[in-house]
């Protein structure tokens, strides 16, 4: 048998090891709210909501990578704080045979009680085929048929059965007009047959403000939809819009500059075959009067903006190019000039992409990255403008505040707990 010693960490050691590991928010333990996270990537929705005081209570996320990177950066107390992986395996929508109310208690079982659910659901196409008004809620409408088989019916489910006072769901643009505008209208009518009132619902222009973009914050164009959602019987809706968000915008926009390392690893500067491919793909589709092709960005143009990251950046870079000083005119008369080809663009590095989300503010390392960089360029691709959702949180903070007062005194008063 092993000597006990052996197992005895010297104070450095121990130093060392608990400096690689996450560190509780600044008001652990006196938290002021609870909230869930749910499809949660790498956490870029929940550090807004963590920023102003909330406590992570239930974590869900299938992505193994991702769950790598999201315990690396983020505390979760063992005594507070449950995390999933399936969450199917909570919603119990994988089974046959199980009815809404077994399902509700499973999901009382093992998710705890929220103020605020969040969650970046996939976005998925809803069949309509036989549909029926079954009654499920204790009311007719379809929504369990019309969702069934899709993660935003586990969204459903967890909302119903926990009953949380606001929720905030993200997504891309583009939900918006799926399916010919079918998933987003059917998503529209469940929540307002779970008794929610989202948040602008009325606004569905071209200035509809559900529909934020990243570029207010960060040198990125990255348009995201953002639902959010107040319990009808509660009556926190009242006078908010997510108009304000325009208020939260920083009075300086870093520049792409600012978020660029001052020396990579030759490994993310393009190769000469694959910036020859990617040039004559560009021209190919340019001749066709068609804009496909490389997004190149400039870091000596303070007004740059870099089109939207994506989770296939890791292929090729293809979307967003760092300029080194390439000659345009002398690629087109010689692309194979060997001086020019010492200008090759490059891609941005894990860390750039870290920074240009908003997991880091320029020119530090506080974001730990402990994938391979493809997983990293995936997950960055994949996660959203986190100062959009801090922002997103401030403007509900005053809302979150009212909604925990409510839960207290209908705790004190013997009411049914959520």
């Amino acid at each position: 048998m092993m000597n006990a010693a052996w197992h005895r960490l010297s104070d450095n050691e121990l130093t060392c090891l608990k400096t690689g590991l996450p560190t509780p928010p600044a008001h652990h333990p006196h938290y002021a709210f609870r909230f869930i996270d749910l499809f949660a990537g790498i956490g870029g929705i929940r550090r807004g909501f963590e920023a102003i005081g909330g406590q992570c209570v239930f974590t869900s996320e299938w992505n193994k990578h991702a769950v790598r990177t999201y315990k690396a950066n983020y505390f979760c107390d063992p005594l507070q704080h449950r995390f999933n992986e399936d969450i199917r395996d909570i919603t119990l929508s994988h089974r046959e045979g199980v009815s809404d109310d077994e399902a509700a208690e499973h999901i009382r079982q093992h998710i705890p009680q929220h103020d605020v659910l969040l969650a970046g659901f996939p976005c998925q196409p809803f069949s309509l085929a036989g549909v029926s008004k079954k009654n499920a809620l204790g009311r007719a409408h379809g929504f369990a048929c019309e969702t069934q088989g899709t993660l935003f019916f586990d969204v459903v489910r967890i909302i119903d059965a926990r009953r949380p006072a606001l929720f905030v769901l993200e997504n891309v643009k583009n939900l918006k007009s799926h399916d010919q505008g079918n998933t987003f209208r059917i998503i529209m009518q469940t929540l307002d047959e779970l008794g929610y009132d989202v948040a602008d619902a009325a606004d569905n222009g071209p200035d509809d403000p559900k529909i934020i973009d990243g570029q207010h914050f960060l040198p990125q164009h990255r348009e995201r939809i953002v639902l959010v959602g107040f319990r009808r019987d509660l009556n926190l809706k009242t006078d908010f819009t997510l108009r304000n968000i325009a208020r939260c915008y920083p009075p300086r926009r870093p520049t792409l500059a600012e978020l660029l390392e001052p020396v990579v690893e030759a490994k993310y500067i393009l190769t000469p075959v694959l910036w020859k491919y990617l040039y004559r793909y560009a021209k190919k589709h340019q001749a066709r009067g068609n804009g496909f092709g490389y997004g190149m960005v400039y870091p000596d143009n303070p007004e740059s903006v870099a089109r939207t990251l994506s989770a296939r950046y890791y292929k090729d870079g293809a979307e967003i190019l760092i300029d080194r000083g390439w000659d345009m005119a002398k690629g087109e008369v010689n692309f194979d000039d060997a001086g020019n080809q010492q200008h090759r663009p490059r891609r941005l590095t894990p860390r750039e992409c870290a920074r240009l989300m908003g997991f880091e503010a320029p020119q530090t390392y506080q974001f730990r990255i402990p994938v391979s960089d493809t997983q990293a360029y995936r997950q960055f691709g994949n996660s959203v403008v986190v100062p959009v959702f801090a922002a997103v949180a401030k403007l509900l903070e005053p809302k979150i505040h009212q909604a925990v007062t409510l839960r207290q005194r209908e705790t004190v008063d013997g009411g049914r707990s959520r």
